[in-house]
């Protein structure tokens, strides 16, 4: 853990060395209930997914965290290397919140460093969102953890199998007095770490090492007020994976290795990653007052590390990049009861980000032909980049009648760095209406403002390179902004029978200056810029039933998400795609138009223990593709990726071993018709390379539970 934090961990643990003689089980879930109330998605469309849930998905609580997301409505799969989603149509812009604490973004994103073991439950939350939210805004991933308080016990649990798996785990909760706590660790090995750039089986060059650890406590202070400790640590190493036969570049140096040997499956190129943040968060509830402070602080950090002498031959250049994110805040909610009728509720949140970007790259002299005139030299460029977020809201949760109720307000944002300086009033109102005892109707409207994430804002050191084998075909290099857009949503839900649940939902969004990123080069980093204008719209249809030992959901989106004119970082592009997307309208390189998922499992109960039956089903039309127009040229982002659709099966038996342990015993069979599906074919724009989806898979998993 970076030393920085060692006085902010001292300050917790002399702070939870109070105790109160209280039931720790009664408060603890008083104020829980009471933090529901600070943070509400009023209006919102919510997804949730409890621990059950993630019981009945494949590979359940040993699944990448991005995997889970996956069974909610409108979520589309992209690249593992990042854990991407795509929410709506929009490329990342996720917000991770743990017990309604934000979490600061790292370079990578959370979808590979956090991790099921300790979620309790989690919602995903879209749709015109509440005044409290704001940044990032095309979905909020709000994570409940598991506490020692109401899920004491753990488990020890190895799972393994297909593409070289090794997964041991464990988990632990428990108390003492007023102190409670959750801790779980995780190590991941296979080879198949990064998406296969090729059909075939079996990736080249794709080994992955990951640790996670997480730990929650907390200390109740007295029957009205807790603190609160979040730690988590993850620690990725990839292989980047090779696609074999490639033709050979040219390199004034010669062949690398043999003469005449070059072979594009022998490239070894590399990727580590690591991540730390700790949240201590002061939690009070005093009758209609209740309110939550949290101070945080994260270290994100990437290194691509290129094969020096392959890399350069083939690809003319050699990059060695090392990104670090430094983020440090403070976020305060509360809410108060204002008679029955209106519950007021506001907030801050101030976000520091600093990124140190340096990089060092291989490069050949060049003629205006292109031809190297000369031997190989590094480019060395180091650069700061810095943020400040600040965000301020208040709203008001009007119960018109009984089943009518308004939830209206605005929030203030400011964003200023090192390359934008912009700040927004946003409105928001929602309004819900209980039509009938078994149908809800929603309907929201929210002006949104998201700045550019500083992680992601391309160094610019363009014109370093201008003669070189790197140079770019233009020097254009407008900062990155922050988006502007509204949004509309507005959608019903309706029980038709008991443990029966139907909704439809549908979205409208216009942007000025639509954000999105890219991968650009050859690393796994990923690079903003802007559209001018921006257009997503879309529907959601889903529906669940639940009876008994027997559950089942279903979920379908249809999504278009559209750009025009790159008004930002122009440098990354190619001239001729650059010239069309200036007055025609692109799809976005993540727009997928339909995008499914639903599955069923039982669950029955007996004097040994308990059998679970399970399977489910993705499907996607297809990421964005380039396509060749009838003149000959390019339309970027102007076709898309064949549709898949993957199944996949498991069955888990869990036996009674007395004194409340037990063995579980856990089949998993991913990708059941081992079907061969690309993800994306090296084409579209910000597409580095082709990444076919994993092949039929099995994962055994044994496990003690304590």
């Amino acid at each position: 853990m970076p030393p920085r934090f060692f006085p902010f961990f001292l300050f917790v643990a002399t702070a939870t060395a109070q105790t109160v003689m209280l039931d720790p089980v009664v408060v603890t879930g008083q104020l829980d209930q009471a933090r529901e109330t600070i943070l509400p998605s009023l209006g919102a469309t919510s997804f949730l997914i409890d621990a059950d849930q993630i019981q009945n998905q494949p590979e359940a609580d040993d699944a990448p965290f991005n995997q889970v997301l996956l069974r909610a409505p409108g979520v589309a799969e992209d690249s593992a290397a990042n854990g991407d989603l795509h929410v709506r149509g929009e490329h990342a812009n996720l917000q991770y919140r743990i017990n309604g604490v934000l979490l600061p973004e790292g370079i990578t994103g959370f979808g590979l460093e956090l991790d099921p073991h300790f979620v309790s439950s989690m919602q995903l939350v879209t749709g015109s969102l509440p005044a409290q939210y704001g940044f990032r805004t095309a979905g909020v991933v709000d994570i409940q953890t598991k506490s020692g308080t109401l899920d004491p016990g753990g488990d020890i649990s190895l799972d393994g199998g297909s593409f070289g798996t090794v997964r041991p785990s464990f988990a632990a909760g428990g108390s003492a007095g007023t102190l409670s706590y959750f801790v779980d660790g995780s190590y991941d090995q296979n080879d198949l770490g990064i998406e296969n750039p090729t059909p075939g089986a079996a990736p080249v060059h794709d080994d992955t090492e990951q640790s996670k650890a997480f730990a929650y406590v907390s200390d109740i202070l007295d029957r009205t007020s807790r603190l609160n400790f979040l730690l988590g640590a993850s620690d990725s190493r990839y292989q980047v994976p090779d696609t074999p036969g490639l033709p050979a570049g040219t390199s004034p140096d010669g062949d690398p290795w043999l003469p005449g040997s070059f072979d594009s499956a022998r490239l070894n190129e590399n990727q580590s990653e690591e991540n730390y943040y700790a949240v201590a968060t002061y939690q009070k509830s005093a009758g209609d007052l209740n309110y939550q402070i949290s101070a945080f602080g994260r270290d994100s950090g990437v290194h691509f590390t290129p094969d020096p002498v392959g890399d350069l031959y083939f690809n003319g250049v050699a990059s060695d990049v090392d990104r670090v994110l430094t983020s440090a805040g403070l976020q305060g909610d509360g809410s108060y009861a204002v008679g029955d009728r209106h519950t007021l509720r506001g907030g801050m949140t101030l976000l520091d980000e600093s990124v140190s970007a340096d990089s060092t790259t291989t490069v050949f002299p060049v003629n205006g032909d292109g031809d190297p005139t000369g031997p190989a030299y590094p480019v060395v460029n180091d650069s700061e980049l810095h943020g400040c977020f600040a965000g301020l809201y208040l709203q008001d949760e009007w119960n018109v009648t009984p089943r009518v109720t308004f939830n209206y307000g605005a929030r203030y944002d400011g964003f200023a760095s090192s390359f934008d300086d912009e700040n927004q009033l946003s409105p928001r109102l929602n309004a819900i209406f209980q039509a009938t005892d078994a149908t809800t109707l929603h309907a929201g409207y929210a002006r949104y403002f998201t700045p550019p994430p500083v992680e992601d804002v391309p160094p610019g050191a363009v014109a370093e390179f201008d003669g070189t084998s790197n140079a770019s075909a233009t020097d254009r290099d407008d900062p990155v902004k922050a988006e502007r857009s509204n949004y509309f949503d507005a959608g019903i839900s309706q029980k038709i029978a008991p443990g029966f649940y139907a909704g439809l939902d549908c979205y409208y969004k216009r942007a000025k200056n639509q954000l999105d990123d890219g991968l650009f080069g050859q690393t796994l980093i990923l690079s903003a810029f802007n559209y001018a204008k921006g257009e997503v719209d879309g529907e959601e249809l889903t529906a669940s039933f639940t009876r008994g030992g027997f559950s089942t959901y279903a979920n379908l989106a249809h999504s278009v998400a559209k750009g025009e004119d790159w008004n930002s970082a122009q440098f990354l592009f190619d001239p001729a795609d650059l010239a069309y997307v200036q007055d025609h309208w692109i799809f976005l390189d993540h727009d997928q138009a339909l995008t499914g998922s639903g599955g069923a499992a039982y669950l029955w109960q007996d004097a040994g223990g308990s059998t679970r039956l399970y399977g489910d089903i993705l499907h996607g039309s297809g990421l964005r593709a380039d396509a060749t127009a009838p003149d000959g040229s390019t339309i970027p982002n102007g076709g898309t990726v064949p549709p898949y659709t993957t199944f996949n099966v498991g069955a888990e038996r869990v036996l009674k071993a007395g004194a409340g342990h037990s063995l579980k015993l856990r089949l998993d069979v991913i990708n059941l018709t081992d079907k061969s599906y690309e993800l994306r074919n090296g084409s579209g724009v910000g597409v580095n390379a082709a990444q076919y989806g994993m092949r039929r898979g099995f994962y055994g998993d044994l496990s003690w539970s304590f």
